[in-house]
């Protein structure tokens, strides 16, 4: 079905026809669907769902969609499809609402739910704590195969994952965990004690968002355990989330590296007053910071007027060096996301980067000699000057592309921050230094 059929089954009013194609559809399809209605339509569509589906649909629909649709909705609406969310997509809704809304909301849902929500609420922001779902399975020790099975069947609650069974004491601190596969291949009158595993990794509810998804990442969990500051245990992070925090982090660190301060909205739903400011500070630092550029070029003028054929290569000598130095940079800040260096390895790094830079230059110096000697008819003096700032730019580039990275997350910033625009803004008046100082020493000006 598209979304032209909709709209005229819509204004048709057939109404049945639309529920019994919604019925055969999947709840990620139907909120693809409908997302792309007007608000009044919207609204009209999300109320012919099925309640069994509803608040899954919910779940898939984009974030300023939620608010509108929760919005339209009445109190008695809004409060079923928050009972029926999961604790985490509900937290996840209130942060994007005006608090006057979530304090309506609220009001409307169960204690218990209301409860778990404000409790995922005050958790900080990127923090495990506010991702974690509160709905999993949660078993005692002490307890056998078949109490345990039971204990599942009796919760009438929609558990977010059924892959593993986490285990506690009386005063829930966490022990271990049990497979589902366990509780089923083994005999029922057989202790969960006795089949229970210890947990390798835990989460704290403190620990940044970022960090929990490397976890996921290198040991291939699925779902693992959120405990308190006191090893009780509160919540469970699945896949599903880690899924959402690793595009989150990967487009922030395309932005950060882009010179774009991060927005969580997408592109076309950010507005051009908000891309703005999000743009502008950035390019108001880089812009000062080339001035450097033009100041390098000014103090060098009477060369220049000299030897008018050495202002041809600086755009060439400018960019190679930009390239080269957002090449390194780019690599070692994938690198140090992946945790596959540390500061200690600063020196490997650069030892590393220095050989490499040193086989690029000879070998863009030995291209672009060629060119000079045979295309551009140059002298071989001012071949030689462009040939060894070439090489010499390149390594620098290199050295500083490799080095700022791993020396901003020391200190604490993000190493996205040092890549492209910042790189090349630093290796351009460094490449001039270069250019000119060589130009300076073997020509006599």
């Amino acid at each position: 079905m598209d979304l032209d059929t909709v709209k005229e089954l819509l204004n048709e009013k057939k109404l049945t026809s639309i529920k019994k194609i919604f019925s055969e559809m999947n709840e990620f399809d139907i909120a693809e669907l409908i997302g792309d209605l007007p608000e009044n339509m919207l609204v009209q569509a999300f109320r012919l769902l099925p309640k069994s589906i509803a608040a899954d649909v919910f779940s898939n629909l984009d974030e300023d969609i939620q608010v509108k649709l929760i919005s339209a909705l009445t109190n008695k609406e809004a409060a079923y499809i928050i009972e029926d969310m999961y604790s985490d997509d509900a937290a996840d809704l209130f942060d994007e609402m005006p608090a006057v809304m979530v304090t309506k909301l609220l009001s409307n849902v169960s204690k218990d739910t209301r409860t778990s929500i404000n409790k995922l609420l005050n958790y900080p922001e990127n923090s495990a704590g506010s991702i974690m779902a509160i709905e999993y399975i949660h078993l005692k020790k002490g307890l056998t195969i078949k109490e345990s099975i039971d204990r599942i069947r009796k919760q009438k609650d929609d558990f977010v994952s059924y892959d593993s069974c986490f285990i506690t004491d009386n005063k829930r601190k966490l022990l271990g965990y049990v497979t589902v596969k366990k509780l089923l291949i083994n005999d029922f009158d057989t202790l969960i004690d006795d089949v229970m595993e210890e947990c390798e990794h835990v989460i704290t509810t403190l620990m940044d968002q970022e960090d929990v998804a490397n976890i996921f990442q290198d040991y291939d969990y699925s779902t693992l355990p959120v405990v308190d500051s006191e090893n009780r245990l509160v919540g469970i992070i699945t896949i599903d989330d880690i899924i959402d925090i690793i595009e989150e982090e990967a487009t922030e660190d395309i932005e950060k590296m882009a010179a774009i301060t991060p927005t969580d909205k997408p592109y076309i739903k950010t507005g051009v007053f908000e891309t703005w400011k999000k743009r502008i500070p950035w390019l108001l630092l880089l812009m000062i910071s080339a001035t450097f550029t033009g100041g390098i070029i000014a103090h060098f003028e009477n060369a220049l007027a000299t030897y008018v054929v050495l202002t041809a290569f600086i755009p060439m000598l400018m960019d190679t060096g930009g390239n080269a130095g957002s090449q390194a940079s780019v690599s070692v800040i994938r690198s140090l996301s992946l945790d596959e260096i540390e500061y200690k390895d600063t020196l490997k790094v650069i030892w590393k980067e220095l050989r490499v830079s040193l086989l690029c230059g000879i070998t863009l110096a030995v291209a672009n000699f060629i060119k000079l000697m045979l295309l551009d008819k140059v002298g071989l003096e001012i071949s030689f000057i462009v040939c060894s700032t070439l090489v010499m730019t390149v390594m620098v580039a290199k050295l500083i592309g490799c080095s700022l990275p791993i020396a901003a997350k020391k200190i604490g910033f993000d190493p996205a921050v040092m890549a492209s625009p910042f790189i090349t803004t630093i290796v351009d008046a460094c490449s001039l230094l270069i250019y000119f100082r060589i130009a300076s020493v073997l020509l006599g000006i």
